[in-house]
C-alpha cells in the first residue's frame, strides 16, 4: 500500500475514478442486455400504483441507479405514456430499489473481485453476441467495484493518520449543513449516488468517518443523486423534467427535515450498523429511502399537482427545424437509437423532398418570393441533418452490434445524400432561378416540358429512395440503380432538342440556354444522390461487384488505325 502523501492521494483519487467506471460499467452492461425488456416492463407497470412502485425498485436495483431510471421513467412522461403521479411512484420505488446494492456490497465480498474481473473477461473474448457481451461488462463492472472499494479503505486506514485529512472531517462534522451541500455536489459531479455511498462506506469501515458525519454524507449523496437527472434533463420537454423534479422536491423536503435531527439519530448507530459502520451507512441509507417512500406515497397526487404548476406546460413549439424523433434516453441503447434515428432521417427526407417538388415553381415564377422560401426550407434540413448527425456519435458510443453499426452507416449516408440535395437546390438551382427571375427571362415550351419530364423522374425516384431506405428491399434497391439509365436517356434527349433549338435560332433557347444546362445537371446530381441510397442495402445482399470496370479480357478489340502498324 502506498505510504508517500503524494502517492496516496493518488492512489485515492484513482479507486474513486475506478468505482465510477465500475458502477457505469454495470449499468451499460444491464441496458444492453436487457434495456428493451426494462423499458417494456416499465411501460407495462405505469398503470397500477403498487405495480409501477415495485417495477421502479426492480428496475432501478438491476440498473444500480435510481439516475438511469428517473431518465427512462422522465422519457415515458415527456412522452405522455405515463401519468405524473405513477411516474412519482416509479420514481420513490426506483429509490428504493437503488439501495441494495448497497445493502450487498456492505457485506465483505471484495475478495471476489478476481473471480469477477475474470469472468468478465473470459466472457467477453469467448463471444460477440450483444447480450453475453452486456453479461461480461455487468460481471467486470461488479469485479471493479469491489477491487475499487478495498484500495479505497486501505487508502483511508492510511489517511486516518494525516493531521489534514482528519482536520478536513473533523470540520465537516462540526457542521452538518456543509457536509450535506459539499456530498450533493460531489454526488451531482459523478453522477451516482450509489458510487458515493459506497465511498462514505468504505470511509465508515476504516474508522475514518464518524457516525454523525456518516449520516450526513448519505442525505447529501441522496440529495445530489436526485439532482443530477433534472439537471441532466435541464434540455426536455416540461413534462419529462417533472419526474425528477418531483423526486428531487420529495428527497429536497426529508433531507431538510431529518438534518436537525442528526445529533438525537446518531444514537441510534448501533442498532442501525449492529457494530459495523459500513453496515451503518447502508442501512441508513435505505432506511432514509422506505421512509421518503412511506410518507410520499399517499401524497404523489397533490406533489404532481404542484409540479404542474411549477413547470407548466410551454406554449407549443411549431419550429420545424427542431428533431422531434431523437430521444436522448436512448443513445445507449443501439437497436432504439437507431430506431429514432431512422424516423428522424425519414422526416429530413421529407423537408428536402418538399424542396424537390418546388423545382419547377421557382424555375417558372415571376419573382423571387418562392426561391425564398425553398431557402428557407433548406435551413431546415440542415439543422435536422446537424441533429441527427450529433445523435448518431453519441449513439455510436454504446457498443453496437456488426449489424447494428451497419445500418448507422446507412443512415448517415441517407442523410449525407439528402443533405447534398438541398445544398444543391439551394446553392445552385435557386440561384439559377432567381437569376432567371431578375432577367425576366422564360423558357421556351419545349424546354419547360423536357425539365418538367426530368423533374417528373426525379420526383418519383424521391418517393422510391425513401422507401428503399425504410425497407432496405432489395428488389426496390435495384429498381432504384435501374432508373439512373432512364436519367440518361432523358438528359441526353433534353440536352440534344435544346441543342437543336439553338442551331434553329429560337430567342428562348438562346437567352436561358446556360441556366436550362444547369437545371438538367443539377436534375441529374440530385438523381445520383437518391440512387446511392440503393448501394448499401446492394453490397449488404452481396449484389454489387467491388469494380463496375470491365475485366481486362471483356474489353472489346480496339479498331486498328488505318496505316497503322499492329503491335507484336
Amino acid at each position: 500500500m502506498a505510504s508517500g502523501p503524494t502517492e496516496l492521494a493518488m492512489t485515492l483519487v484513482g479507486s474513486v475514478a475506478l468505482l465510477l467506471w465500475g458502477v457505469r460499467q454495470v449499468r451499460v452492461g444491464v441496458t444492453g442486455a436487457f434495456g428493451t425488456e426494462l423499458r417494456r416492463l416499465l411501460a407495462a407497470a405505469s398503470r397500477r400504483r403498487w405495480r409501477a412502485f415495485l417495477m421502479g425498485g426492480f428496475v432501478s436495483g438491476l440498473l444500480q441507479s435510481a439516475t438511469a431510471t428517473a431518465l427512462l421513467v422522465g422519457a415515458f412522461a415527456g412522452q405522455k405514456l405515463v401519468a405524473l403521479p405513477l411516474a412519482l411512484t416509479m420514481m420513490l420505488g426506483a429509490d428504493v430499489g437503488s439501495t441494495l446494492a448497497a445493502q450487498l456490497l456492505a457485506f465483505d465480498v471484495k475478495a471476489l473481485w478476481a473471480v469477477l474481473v475474470a469472468t468478465g473477461v473470459g466472457l467477453a473474448m469467448a463471444t460477440d453476441a450483444g447480450r453475453t457481451r452486456g453479461l461480461a461488462r455487468i460481471a467486470f463492472g461488479i469485479g471493479v467495484m469491489l477491487l475499487s472499494l478495498r484500495e479505497i479503505s486501505a487508502a483511508a486506514t492510511v489517511l486516518q493518520h494525516s493531521e489534514l485529512f482528519r482536520g478536513a472531517l473533523e470540520a465537516l462534522a462540526s457542521a452538518p449543513t456543509l457536509a450535506v451541500v459539499v456530498m450533493a455536489l460531489a454526488t451531482w459531479a459523478v453522477h451516482s449516488s450509489l458510487a458515493m455511498i459506497l465511498f462514505t462506506m468504505s470511509l465508515a469501515h476504516s474508522g475514518a468517518v464518524p457516525p454523525t458525519l456518516a449520516l450526513a454524507l448519505v442525505l447529501g449523496a441522496n440529495l445530489g443523486g436526485a439532482a443530477a437527472p433534472f439537471l441532466a434533463l435541464s434540455g426536455s420537454p416540461a413534462a419529462a423534467r417533472r419526474v425528477p423534479l418531483g423526486n428531487l422536491l420529495m428527497r429536497g423536503l426529508a433531507v431538510a427535515a431529518v438534518l436537525p435531527w442528526l445529533g438525537p439519530l446518531s444514537t441510534l448507530t448501533e442498532w442501525l450498523g449492529g457494530g459495523d459502520p459500513a453496515r451503518l451507512v447502508a442501512n441508513a441509507h435505505t432506511l432514509f429511502n422506505v421512509v421518503v417512500a412511506g410518507v410520499f406515497l399517499p401524497l404523489c397526487g397533490p406533489v404532481a399537482s404542484l409540479i404542474e404548476r411549477i413547470l407548466p406546460e410551454p406554449p407549443a413549439d411549431n419550429d420545424p427545424g427542431v428533431a422531434r424523433h431523437l430521444d436522448p434516453n436512448l443513445v445507449m441503447s443501439p437497436p432504439e437509437a437507431l430506431a429514432c434515428a431512422m424516423r428522424e432521417a425519414l422526416e429530413l427526407g421529407n423537408h428536402v423532398s418538399a424542396m424537390v417538388r418546388r423545382i419547377p415553381e421557382a424555375m417558372t415564377a415571376s419573382d423571387v418570393r418562392v426561391v425564398r422560401e425553398i431557402e428557407k426550407l433548406d435551413d431546415i434540413a440542415d439543422r435536422l441533418f446537424e441533429s441527427l448527425k450529433l445523435y448518431l456519435v453519441k449513439a455510436s458510443r454504446a457498443e453496437m452490434t456488426e449489424e447494428e453499426g451497419r445500418r448507422a452507416m446507412e443512415i448517415v449516408s441517407f442523410a449525407t445524400h439528402l443533405e447534398h440535395i438541398g445544398d444543391i437546390i439551394d446553392k445552385n438551382l435557386m440561384e439559377l432561378a432567381a437569376k432567371r427571375a431578375r432577367k425576366g427571362l422564360a423558357f421556351s415550351q419545349e424546354g419547360r416540358d423536357e425539365l418538367l419530364s426530368l423533374h417528373a423522374i426525379v420526383m418519383a425516384n424521391m418517393a422510391l429512395a425513401m422507401n428503399v431506405f425504410a425497407t432496405r428491399d432489395v428488389d426496390m434497391a435495384r429498381r432504384l440503380v435501374a432508373e439512373k439509365s432512364a436519367i440518361r436517356v432523358a438528359e441526353r434527349h433534353a440536352t440534344k432538342s435544346h441543342y437543336a433549338r439553338l442551331r434553329a435560332g429560337r430567342l428562348e433557347s438562346m437567352e436561358t440556354s446556360a441556366i436550362h444546362l444547369d437545371v438538367v445537371r443539377d436534375l441529374k446530381r440530385i438523381h445520383g444522390h437518391l440512387a446511392s441510397t440503393a448501394y448499401p442495402i446492394l453490397e449488404a445482399a452481396g449484389e454489387l461487384s467491388d469494380s463496375r470496370l470491365k475485366a481486362q479480357d471483356e474489353k472489346p478489340p480496339v479498331p486498328a488505325v488505318s496505316g497503322a502498324r499492329a503491335p507484336a
